[in-house]
């Protein structure tokens, strides 16, 4: 690990200190490509953790992985209008197969060969709708082909110019589901399904509370029937898409003619479904949990889960003390816990704590002399607290603690959410509440996008979600927070990533 460098305050500079705590938990760097990130071995074995459950998940609902091409041809983009609009200005096109060297030697420099110029210009992956509607167009003849339901794990390339580590960069890493079905009722399930998937996933493994949703017409997905989303609230109060669900309905199966024949003998399009998760879900990860100290990760989702530090003075000490945390991550290993035994001689105890701290190691546990005598080690909590605990059943007692952390955490996340929400707001109460600490508000909305926009004009407020049931207020506000105009669903707004 690189030499310690102390995190800004989060009540100093919330940016700042995100930036710190990515690089001091050595998750991500700045890469040579502007706009770009490389993602490092304890940020990438993160994202494993993620792909992994989430991978089990998907399988358990039907869905198969497959792979479809990098690059896609640009008149498909332009086959269904909202979806070139809405993904024009953050294409990168491929123009030429090769370079040219010219100059003298010594002093050459490389251009793109105008001899290898292509006949139709080559989009690299915004997302995949088009070139995996083409390939459903072959492969959909029938209702016996219905539903087809595929996941694909890959980068995604979108020309972003305000760039931060894993919430926003012109490369990425996601996964995005796309699935055929016979009729809207089974293509809304989906979508439904899916977002349901999503906040299992994000409540229970990475421990962050989300608010689910309808998106309204301005903020849905170019091409879709309906977008819902995920909403997850930061510790500086600004909002979080941790995900989106889209019924696309049928403008993908028009724009690329994918029928089928159905059992009375007729033609029909599909109706079709796409849905995805990014590497963003790290940054929601680090934003929601950490603190002053650096990382703080979900038991479920770290890559170390439990370190062991021994503390020794002599040869002796350090040979039975060894010894002991040589059985200690034994043990737990059996028990399926992912664990490290710092035995490293040049770095003190103290050194090692703040290390394993920053990379937000939920649990240590420090063995010294008096312990192996004592027949114990003693517990260290990353959110806090220690505790001595007996060596004898160490690991039913290290898995009941690390239980207790991924549960405590999400209390604590879905606590401060509820402490910076506000419900039934007026006008003057959202203007000020949005100049104040911010949060998620609730109101009325009349659904009206020339409301929508000049609250975002003159607040940097959005509609995050219309919540779903679970969420909604238990009476439903009869106006608009901000014109007074009748209500025709309650919102949630705020200032978001």
């Amino acid at each position: 690990m690189a030499q310690a460098q102390k995190i800004t305050p989060r009540a100093k500079d919330f940016s700042e200190w995100y930036n710190d705590v990515v690089m001091q938990a050595e998750l991500a760097d700045h890469s040579p490509v502007r706009g770009c990130m490389v993602i490092r071995p304890h940020g990438y074995r993160v994202w494993e953790l993620m792909q992994r459950a989430l991978d089990d998940m998907f399988k358990a609902t039907g869905h198969q992985n497959a792979y479809f091409p990098l690059f896609i041809p640009m008149s498909f983009l332009a086959r269904e209008a909202e979806h070139v609009e809405g993904f024009a200005k953050e294409v990168a096109l491929v123009t030429h197969t090769r370079l040219k060297a010219t100059g003298k030697s010594g002093a050459q420099a490389v251009t793109p060969d105008p001899e290898s110029a292509l006949e139709e210009p080559l989009v690299v992956r915004p997302t995949s709708e088009t070139i995996i509607y083409a390939m459903f167009a072959k492969w959909i003849q029938s209702y016996r082909d219905l539903p087809v339901l595929l996941n694909q794990w890959c980068n995604i390339v979108r020309w972003e110019f305000r760039t931060r580590l894993f919430l926003r960069t012109t490369e990425f890493l996601w996964q995005e589901g796309h699935t055929a079905h016979a009729t809207e009722a089974e293509a809304e399930a989906e979508a439904r399904q899916m977002l349901g998937v999503y906040r299992t996933f994000q409540e229970q493994w990475m421990a962050m509370p989300v608010i689910t949703g309808r998106k309204t017409e301005s903020e849905k997905f170019a091409g879709a029937l309906r977008t819902y989303a995920l909403e997850a609230l930061m510790q500086d109060n600004k909002a979080l898409q941790a995900g989106t669900s889209h019924n696309l309905g049928q403008n993908f199966a028009k724009a690329f003619n994918v029928q089928y024949q159905t059992a009375a003998g007729g033609l029909e399009y599909v109706w079709n479904t796409s849905w995805g998760v990014s590497t963003r879900m790290i940054g929601g990860l680090v934003m929601t949990h950490s603190d002053d100290n650096g990382l703080v990760c979900p038991p479920k989702l770290a890559p170390v889960q439990v370190v062991v530090v021994p503390i020794w003075k002599s040869d002796q000490e350090k040979s039975q003390v060894s010894g002991v945390g040589g059985q200690v991550k034994a043990e737990l290993e059996r028990a399926g816990i992912r664990v490290e035994f710092d035995t490293r001689e040049n770095l003190k105890p103290g050194a090692k704590y703040f290390e394993w701290e920053a990379k937000g190691v939920p649990l240590r546990l420090e063995i010294g002399p008096r312990d192996v005598a004592a027949g114990q080690v003693m517990t260290a909590r990353r959110v806090g607290g220690k505790a001595p605990a007996k060596l004898e059943g160490i690991a039913k007692t290290v898995t009941a603690a690390l239980e207790e952390i991924q549960a405590g955490m999400f209390k604590t996340a879905r606590d401060r959410r509820e402490a910076s929400s506000i419900r039934g707001v007026t006008k003057q109460q959202f203007i000020d509440f949005m100049k104040g600490a911010g949060g998620f508000a609730y109101g009325g909305f009349c659904g009206s996008g020339a409301c929508e926009a000049e609250i975002k004009q003159q607040t940097a407020a959005t509609v995050r979600v219309l919540p779903d049931p679970d969420f909604r207020s238990p009476e439903a506000p009869k106006t608009c927070m901000w014109c007074g105009q009748p209500s025709v669903a309650e919102a949630v707004w705020a200032q978001a990533y």
